[in-house]
């Protein structure tokens, strides 16, 4: 058999055939041999380990069977996450009132009795097979189209990070920076992987209220003036308001961390002078990770800091600025937060 013909039939759907009866599974196999690559077991504990191997399009499954029957197989393939979308057809000969309802209880989508049809065997196996790929296939393409939406949400909230930072910094790298470095304390400190990975993609968004902030104020090369400083504090008011609320994770996330990024660990921040724990573990390290990349970077109105005075800076305002774990999760891994600042260079 040539290649080509080989992978033509590897295209062909798969049917897998549970029956302790060989005669039976000689009949169905004739029936559907022409159409489907067959797969048999004659134990439900065999045909359990072939579904888990590679998982078929269909499962023709005999109800009356030793150590398993067919009901507790297809109890177990349901419950099964990575095969409860299989549809299960029962082939039996029992005629017991209630039979046929149980199986269709347990997930099961069809039964075909005993003794089998050929034509109606193929008819009702290439309906089913047929239905379960369209429902994959459109499944795939929903991820695919979710997936394209998320990529698309999350690079309009990097863009506009960056045209935030790009207002009072030469490159916008630093959104980029602090997000990364964002992330790497988040799950150091205790937050969950999905949630240090919410922080990754919300974080550029924390400046963004500076759009809203004047020139006059934004980019003055000297000392704000007290009127000045508190005009300078509406860009986290602002960011909320540009973000505004929205059921989806990620924005709520973008929103929070725009509000709240200057709050500070003794409540002399802003806006709110909430304290502690008042503020959302996001926001504490959001503002930890800000404030050690802009130290350590070159600005208009000041130059770089070397990474011992920044280090130091840290360590004292641990407590008073700064969350003192998110300090000490800081400490403990300056070489991967670095390593960032290197991968993301102005």
């Amino acid at each position: 058999m040539n290649t080509e013909l080989e992978s033509l039939e590897d295209s062909r759907p798969v049917v897998l055939i549970v029956d302790d009866s060989p005669e039976s599974i000689d009949i169905l196999r004739g029936a559907l041999g022409d159409i489907f690559r067959v797969k048999a077991a004659i134990r439900g504990r065999i045909a359990l380990e072939i579904v888990e191997a590679d998982p078929p399009d269909l499962v023709l499954l005999d109800v009356m069977m030793p150590d398993l029957d067919g009901y507790e197989v297809c109890r177990r393939l349901k419950a099964d996450p990575k095969t409860a979308a299989i549809p299960v057809v029962f082939v039996t000969t029992l005629s017991q009132v209630g039979s046929e309802a149980l199986g269709i209880e347990l997930g099961a989508i069809d039964y075909i009795t005993k003794p089998y049809v050929a034509s109606l065997v193929r008819a009702r196996v290439r309906t089913h097979v047929a239905l379960y790929r369209q429902q994959r296939s459109l499944e795939t393409l929903v991820r695919e189209r979710t997936r394209e939406l998320q990529e698309t949400r999350l690079e309009i909230i990097r863009r506009l990070g960056r045209a935030a930072e790009y207002r009072d910094n030469e490159t916008g790298m630093h959104v980029m920076r602090m997000s990364h470095i964002s992330r790497i304390l988040a799950v150091r400190v205790g937050m969950r992987d999905d949630e240090a990975e919410l922080l990754l993609q919300a974080a550029p968004m924390h400046d963004i209220g500076k759009i809203g902030i004047p020139d006059r104020v934004l980019l003055k090369p000297g000392a704000l003036n007290a009127e000045e400083w508190e005009i300078m504090k509406q860009h986290t008011v602002i960011g909320a308001q540009i973000i505004g609320e929205h059921p989806s994770e990620l924005m709520q996330m973008a929103r929070m961390v725009a509000l709240r990024h200057h709050e500070r660990w003794d409540g002399t921040g802003y806006p709110n002078g909430l304290v502690g724990e008042q503020i959302p573990a996001a926001a504490r390290v959001v503002t930890l990770a800000d404030a050690f990349d802009a130290l350590l970077s070159k600005r208009p109105y000041k130059a770089a800091w070397t990474l011992d005075d920044t280090l130091e800076l840290v360590r004292q305002q641990r407590g008073k600025q700064f969350d003192p774990a998110a300090v000490d999760a800081l400490l403990a891994c300056v070489a991967e937060c670095v390593s960032v600042r290197d991968a993301y260079r102005d």
